[in-house]
């Protein structure tokens, strides 16, 4: 396209707006117009995101005109779990702004709207036709990607009954304020369950794979910070290290292995960053890329589905750059044809 994309971002001290920055200054269709941070508007971005010395000379700001003049095409809300709704609610944004949310706001059918704005699931492999002519996209979190997308062939073919997952995830994926379980003396050397049966994704999980497969059961109501689903059964962990998500999803299945390859390689034929593979798969494959990798193993009715991406680019901020192109339909792998850090 001939002329730039102009993006805004909101929330761009923090880990997914610090990606977001360092696929977006390097993108050959995008301007960024402002970044916004309250509590660094005036610093450089180099200041909170060391990274990115010399690369760029932008700066934090505070100013939020152009969500009104319509000076910008796009806006990236990288804020946390329920600020997007309220900072929708709390400020005008011109219709004529498009808008991708990373927070888990509006993922949801349900509370998938506010005002006149309707939000679209976000994850292209599932609802490609319907962001194209998006105005609003939900982004899709981290952990509910990558055991989407080892999942969802299965769903389309009417294969899912019960399915135990579980999966790490880096300390990145835990947000950029501290907590007891992201300080580097608990982590390095050091795993942990949480959240299990009940983590917050399973919902939108549920939702995807329901809407290939509508005999899927839906999450019931259960104890803890979630809810705990009859279908799904997942398992998360913290791992020591920042970045990446491994997940291994279990199901009964009576398809021979060469009739799941096949079902797999016809699902994803159209979607570049999912790949299969016929080797064992691990997390440096896809750290610091936009890809999702998938690996089947068939033990007699057993089917293991094992998945992996990056939580900060494919699982966040990556997958945002993939559905604004896709947006504003230009090529879909532009600013994110990456290489992983293999050593």
């Amino acid at each position: 396209m001939s002329q730039k994309i102009k993006v805004g971002i909101i929330g761009g001290a923090g880990y997914t707006g610090g990606e977001l920055l360092r696929l977006l200054i390097n993108h050959p269709h995008v301007e960024i117009a402002f970044v916004n941070s309250k509590s660094n508007a005036g610093n450089p971005l180099h200041q909170v995101h060391a990274d990115l010395i010399g690369e760029t000379n932008l700066q934090f700001s505070d100013d939020l005109s152009p969500l009104q003049d319509g000076s910008i095409d796009v806006l990236f809300l990288c804020v946390g779990h329920g600020d997007a709704r309220k900072f929708l609610t709390e400020y005008t944004v011109t219709d004529k702004i498009k808008i991708i949310d990373l927070s888990q706001d509006f993922r949801l059918s349900a509370k998938s709207s506010i005002g006149n704005r309707q939000f679209i699931y976000g994850l292209p492999e599932l609802n490609k036709s319907k962001i194209k002519t998006a105005q609003n996209i939900a982004n899709p979190g981290c952990f509910a990607t990558g055991i989407q997308l080892g999942l969802l062939p299965l769903a389309k073919a009417g294969l899912l009954n019960s399915v135990y997952t579980t999966g790490i995830t880096g300390s990145t994926g835990a947000g950029q304020s501290l907590s007891a379980t992201s300080h580097f003396s608990w982590r390095a050397n050091n795993i942990q369950a949480y959240k299990t049966l009940t983590h917050q994704h399973l919902k939108e999980i549920t939702q995807s794979l329901q809407q290939l497969q509508p005999s899927f059961s839906s999450p019931s109501t259960g104890e803890g910070q979630g809810e705990a689903s009859d279908a799904l059964s997942f398992i998360p962990w913290r791992g020591d290290f920042t970045r990446g998500i491994f997940i291994s999803s279990l199901v009964d299945c009576d398809w021979k292995a060469e009739q799941l390859s096949e079902l797999y390689n016809d699902f994803y034929h159209n979607h570049p960053f999912t790949v299969m593979s016929k080797g064992e798969i691990f997390l440096k494959q896809v750290v610091n890329t936009n890809k999702c990798i998938i690996q089947l193993e068939k033990i007699g009715t057993k089917l293991v589905v094992h998945s992996a991406i990056d939580n900060l680019t494919k699982g966040a901020s990556g997958q945002a750059v993939q559905n604004m192109n896709l947006m504003f339909g230009v090529d879909e792998r532009a600013g994110l044809k990456l290489k992983a850090n293999y050593f």
